[in-house]
């Protein structure tokens, strides 16, 4: 299966004003909440899932909290009460709502939280014409960029809420989004991508906006070793299932294996098993498997013994980034309306193939700070900083990422051992 051409172009730049790029934003997250009815957006699946709706009040409150209320003199708050309801982790700022209980309350409405998000607008949009937001335009950034990573989250998140129901009902069918399909292609046989040692610098130092988690940039020794060609498709972790992967204590982390046993993981999130065949639940319903596709909604403890089995190891999140400096920021991201990964074509003369879009991909780094670091001012200083402990680096983007939110420096990070987001494998191996 090859990507549809619109997939294929570079990233439109996150060009314009700062109310263009506001307004775009505000706009594409309402628009991924068309396909919904109000039921689809109030139910938490699990305690790492958030409603839609919390994800909408959300990214407003931020907007609200950290600009409005400073910016503005006598701004009154939509609601006393949104500031508990929907704070997520800012202590400085005051106590939260129970994260894994989101989905316990049934008011407000999710019309009060469109209410609450056409009131926040209107005031950013008058301070952002004609307002003095001078002192205030990091943070509006930043509120920007939060927006977008929440945007993934919500088609992650609801993708695990539908995948619960029997039904297994579509987000978005064939032809809802204008692609009626993805036409196939020649696969891409796995080849290797050499690289020789450097001293490689790591971090953001360009003009434009970086999370304080990319900073500061520093020089990492890197030691001669070589990429795949592609990520690891389902069909190649078939080959694991079936050789016993998942019962061979030898190819996992001690925890892994303590994880893989007590869940009775078997096989990676969202594959189903009818009869002799496997289907897979995806945002466009439940669909044969495709062995071509990327392996997705995969946690790390998979992708590492997966890359034991295989006699190769994940790549270290620097080598990652050496890598991918070299290379266009092409993929299928979020604007390509797929939403699901898709095959690399032999076609495709970039190598390594798919290092920005399809999927997240897991290395072998913890998340921790680089050399220097230094969280943000003020209470948006706990964004990245706290959560810099027993999590690991994903690299590269999805298929839910919008495609102006990345780039190389760009450090996602989760617990080892979650799968609900868009991750993936790619292989790697030292010389």
């Amino acid at each position: 299966m090859a990507l549809p051409a619109v997939a294929l172009e570079s990233p439109a730049p996150f060009a314009g004003t700062l109310l263009d790029r506001y307004q775009a934003v505000r706009e594409q997250t309402s628009r991924l909440c068309l396909p919904l009815s109000p039921e689809d957006c109030v139910i938490q699946s699990m305690p790492d899932a958030s409603p839609v709706r919390w994800h909408i009040a959300h990214t407003t409150w931020f907007f609200e909290t950290f600009i409005l209320t400073e910016a503005l003199a006598g701004y009154r708050p939509f609601s006393k009460d949104f500031a508990y309801l929907f704070n997520s982790y800012y202590n400085a700022v005051g106590p939260q709502f129970p994260r894994a209980s989101r989905g316990a309350i049934s008011r407000p409405s999710v019309q009060e939280i469109f209410d609450y998000r056409r009131y926040v607008d209107h005031h950013m949009i008058d301070l952002l014409a004609g307002g003095d937001y001078r002192s205030f335009q990091d943070l509006i950034e930043l509120g920007i960029q939060h927006e977008q990573q929440h945007q993934e989250l919500i088609l992650t998140d609801l993708k695990h809420m539908l995948s619960i129901n029997p039904l297994c009902p579509a987000y978005s069918k064939p032809g809802d989004t204008g692609t009626d399909a993805i036409p196939a292609s020649n696969p891409s046989a796995l080849r290797w991508t050499s690289y020789a040692p450097a001293v490689c610098r790591v971090g953001q130092d360009s003009a434009g906006f970086a999370f304080d988690n990319e900073k500061p940039v520093h020089r990492v020794f890197i030691e001669p070793f070589e990429l795949a060609s592609r990520l690891t498709t389902n069909q190649d972790y078939l080959q694991f299932i079936e050789h016993g992967g998942y019962e061979a204590p030898k190819y996992w982390l001690s925890e892994g294996w303590n994880i893989v046993n007590e869940r009775r993981w078997r096989h990676p999130l969202y594959w189903v098993r009818q009869y002799k065949d496997w289907m897979q639940f995806t945002l466009r319903g439940l669909r044969p498997l495709d062995p071509l596709e990327p392996v997705s909604h995969i946690s790390f403890f998979e992708a590492d013994a997966y890359a034991r089995w295989a006699g190769a190891r994940l790549a270290t999140e620097f080598e990652w980034e050496m890598a991918a400096r070299q290379l266009p920021i092409r993929g299928n991201f979020l604007e390509s309306e797929l939403l699901v990964p898709v095959a690399a074509s032999s076609e495709q003369s970039v190598q390594p193939a798919q290092l920005f879009g399809d999927l997240w991909e897991w290395t072998g780094s913890a998340y921790l700070p680089y050399p220097g670091y230094q969280p943000s001012p003020g209470a948006v200083g706990e964004y990245n900083g706290k959560f810099m402990c027993n999590q690991f680096v994903l690299r590269g983007g999805s298929c839910a990422t919008p495609q102006s939110h990345i780039r190389a420096t760009y450090r996602n990070f989760f617990p080892p051992q979650a799968r609900w987001q868009f991750t993936g494998i790619r292989l790697a191996r030292s010389l």
